[in-house]
């Protein structure tokens, strides 16, 4: 798969319209190609080395886990057809058989082993999808018995985004190591995709399209009618909205919050509403002794609690709910959004805002005069993401913190993160799960080299807190598990370790013979979609 040179979106729409003809209207029998936009491209094609969600949801079509989600979230067998609790930490998955990777190789357990040990490589971020699992054992060519560390309530969840790979694919390829992506590596994995999913990826053009087909022999039947799909990272919002209503779009998941009710009101349209399980927030270096890029040297202000919960209630959650998102989003108190286990609408209080307490906390923390770093935001990822830092730079300069914003790609911005380059940073989460475990473990829990603060980039340890995950993790009886999440929730809250902003409601818009389940976990789903 070769990158090529940038085309302009013109040429590209019509190179769409030449090469992607809908062959038919009228239900699900019938073949139809759908063309998706949304403002943000994929990281990587490598499925172990980025737990991000554009990422994910494109990749789903291609690869599989041992377990999926059906249109309602719940889970069901996907390359496992059978599991069985030999015992509360020994789990036999009787693997399908007869299923084939795109190139027509088997797939067998040696598949699943080889896979197992490439997620948890160190430098991937993916590793939390396999928390708890201790060995994969090979038992015949198709069983394999998970061996955990303790009972793990939330195994088949993860399992979802377990992808397995072909080890014979990544040896032939030299793709048996997972992307460095903060080091910029690239590999064959990365820009090539060999999965047993319902759709090949067949090409990817880095900020301009990535291009898949039905994949003819797999092992299910899709519920739609997608034969083709074009996925279309527009970052320009005029210009996403203008592919929709001029037709050279289907289906738009990123809606400007400006245009959601022209485009609800337009009758060749139809716009599904929905909350998505995701919380935008700032996260602060915890961990170094001096920030990167402040005027204050010697030590670091935000390890002083004073200091985050003054940048905290500095910032007006329902202004910017009301003049930025069009009353599209939810303030947030709690790191997990509303539709996750462990959301309560008691524990997810917003703070109000207050300059004068702010300023006071500052002064008593040592910073009157306030002190400076630099911001670090997305500008192609979240609704309104560059926005949103703009108003939050105004709303801390009143309070004497002065910040000075650099806002990049999605692509530029999670590599400086993840190199330690952002001392402060926003970013999006989305609970894959669906319990508030896996927010809490991959972003508050002391990092290590395995699941374990996978995406701690900002450097939070707090030993309570870790008791509390560790406890979560392996806790079977529901009240008492729910009891520790709580805990944490409230641990992460009270200790101001993030700064969460609001809870993203993300309506999409689509031409009005587009059916499909709407998902809270924005992956969209060929599979579930039909054009009639």
């Amino acid at each position: 798969m070769m990158r090529t040179t940038k085309l302009s979106y013109t040429k590209l729409v019509a190179g769409l319209a030449l090469g992607l003809t809908l062959l038919a209207a009228g239900g699900s029998g019938h073949a139809a190609s759908l063309r998706w936009a949304a403002q943000n491209d994929v990281l990587t094609l490598d499925p172990h080395s980025q737990d991000h969600t554009t990422t994910s949801s494109i990749l789903q079509h291609a690869y599989e886990g041992l377990t999926r989600y059906n249109e309602k979230f719940q889970v069901e067998p996907a390359l496992a057809s059978k599991w069985t609790y030999i015992s509360p930490t020994q789990v036999r998955f009787e693997l399908r058989r007869g299923v084939k990777f795109h190139d027509g190789g088997a797939f067998t357990a040696d598949d699943v082993i080889f896979s197992f040990g490439r997620v948890r490589q160190p430098q991937g971020t993916m590793q939390i999808y396999v928390t708890g699992i201790k060995e994969i054992k090979k038992i015949d060519e198709h069983t394999v018995d998970l061996l955990l560390d303790a009972p793990s309530p939330i195994l088949l969840r993860n399992l979802v985004d377990f992808r397995i790979m072909s080890k014979s694919w990544a040896d032939k390829n030299k793709a048996t190591q997972v992307q460095d992506y903060k080091a910029k590596e690239d590999h064959y994995a990365a820009r090539n995709v060999m999965g047993t999913g319902p759709y090949k990826i067949t090409a990817w053009v880095p900020d301009q399209k990535i291009t898949m087909v039905a994949n003819k022999d797999w092992w299910d039947s899709n519920k739609g009618n997608i034969s083709d799909l074009v996925y279309l990272p527009i970052k320009s919002e005029p210009t996403r909205v203008a592919a929709l209503l001029s037709g050279d779009v289907d289906l738009l998941t990123d809606l400007p919050t400006q245009d959601v009710a022209k485009l609800r009101s337009d009758p060749k349209l139809k716009v599904m509403d929905g909350n998505e399980t995701r919380t935008i927030f700032f996260a602060l270096d915890l961990g170094s002794k001096e920030l990167l890029g402040s005027n204050i040297k010697g030590k670091n202000p935000f390890l002083d609690v004073r200091v985050r919960e003054a940048m905290s209630i500095a910032i007006d959650r329902e202004a910017i709910k009301r003049s930025i998102m069009r009353g599209m989003s939810v303030p947030a108190g709690l790191m997990v959004a509303p539709g996750v286990n462990g959301n309560t609408p008691e524990l997810d209080r917003p703070l109000k805002p207050d300059v004068e307490k702010a300023k006071k906390l500052l002064a008593e923390a040592g910073y009157p005069q306030g002190f400076e770093v630099p911001l670090h935001c997305p500008n192609n990822r979240y609704i309104n993401d560059e926005e949103i830092c703009q108003a939050v730079v105004a709303m801390w300069a009143r309070i004497g913190l002065k910040t000075r914003l650099i806002a990049q790609n999605m692509s530029q911005h999670s590599q400086a993160f993840q190199k330690g380059e952002a001392a402060l940073y926003m970013l999006g989460w989305g609970v894959a799960t669906f319990d508030a475990q896996y927010a809490l473990q991959a972003l508050a829990h002391t990092k290590s080299t395995g699941a374990d603060g996978s995406f701690n980039f900002s450097h939070v340890s707090d030993a309570k807190l870790d008791q509390l995950i560790d406890a979560m993790k392996f806790e079977t009886d529901v009240a008492k598990r729910n009891n520790l999440i709580r805990e944490a929730l409230l641990r992460v809250r009270d200790e101001h370790l993030f700064i969460p902003l609001h809870h993203q409601v993300r309506p999409w818009a689509m031409k009005s013979n587009v059916e499909t389940s709407y998902r809270s976990n924005d992956r969209p789903e060929a599979r579930f979609t039909t054009l009639k």
